[in-house]
């Protein structure tokens, strides 16, 4: 980046180390928070949307709508995250893939599945072997998004249904004896009402995205964790700028964003919870 830069070889002292950070790879280093950031920022609500749909069809007056969101809900408490969260990106990648297959090369008569491999036409291929490399990460991006997504989305609607059940029932017979429908009920009345019993359990699934951020490492993405195990670890004499193990200082690093993240998450949280609070009446009494 700065003009001195040209032969490392010959820079020391802080000369030196303004160089070795200011690199493409650092630069990449840098950019892997926001990534972070972003995925925290659209997991989020996509997570509450997956878990507002199954808390609100889990209490379906239709059989199978009621199955479908218990089905959803329990599944999760009873598979290791993990195993979702390397299932969902390639199930989902095969099944775009072989949709694909069959509408863009209907003629090919060979079987997509040959023994271990999945073959598909070049035409079928997501990302395109043509695109860009930021197609392919943007790609592999919104894959693990979703699982994210549909992981979380599972604990949320434990947490949502948990709250809505909690609302007293008082406040539901007091609708239904003013004529309200059923749903003017769920608008009105529940929906409302059940945010100050399901923000706790929210709060502490919000603290467990962030620590689980760092899967994005397993996933294939070039994350933080990714780049600090990369810049951290031994570079020789055959590298531009080589050091010895320095993982420690890059893993500090992130343990200060994640440890500052969590402190500011928690003091929005704990605002939120006393707006929420005022003049309800809790497990702790009334508040003001």
């Amino acid at each position: 980046m700065f003009s001195y830069c040209v032969d490392p070889k010959t820079l020391e002292g802080l000369t030196w180390l303004s160089c070795y950070v200011t690199t493409a790879k650092h630069m990449s280093f840098y950019f892997s928070f926001l990534v972070v950031v972003g995925l925290l920022s659209l997991a989020a609500p996509l997570a509450m949307a997956f878990g507002f749909a199954g808390a609100t069809a889990s209490r379906s007056t239709f059989r199978i709508i009621r199955s479908l969101g218990k089905g959803y809900l329990a599944m999760i408490r009873g598979i290791p995250d993990i195993v979702f969260f390397l299932f969902i990106p390639i199930a989902l990648d095969q099944a775009f893939e072989y949709l694909r297959h069959k509408v863009l090369c209907s003629d090919v008569t060979e079987p997509i599945r040959q023994g271990n491999d999945f073959v598909v036409c070049e035409a079928a291929k997501l990302p395109l072997n043509t695109a860009g490399e930021w197609v392919h990460d943007i790609y592999g991006f919104s894959l693990a998004l979703l699982a994210f997504g549909f992981v979380f989305g599972a604990f949320a609607g434990n947490v949502l249904s948990g709250a809505m059940s909690a609302v007293p029932k008082s406040q539901i017979e007091t609708g239904e004896a003013y004529g309200f429908s059923q749903s003017q009920i769920f608008r009105r009345i529940l929906i409302p009402q059940m945010w100050i019993y399901a923000l706790p359990g929210l709060s502490n699934l919000w603290m467990i995205l962030i620590k689980a951020t760092p899967l994005l490492f397993l996933l294939g993405i070039e994350d933080i964790v990714y780049w600090a195990k990369e810049l951290g670890g031994i570079k020789t004499g055959v590298y531009e700028y080589p050091h010895p193990d320095w993982r420690a200082w890059y893993f500090g690093v992130l343990m200060i964003f994640y440890l500052s993240l969590t402190y500011l998450s928690q003091s929005i949280l704990d605002k939120i919870s006393a707006r929420l609070s005022k003049g309800q009446a809790t497990m702790a009494g009334k508040a003001g």
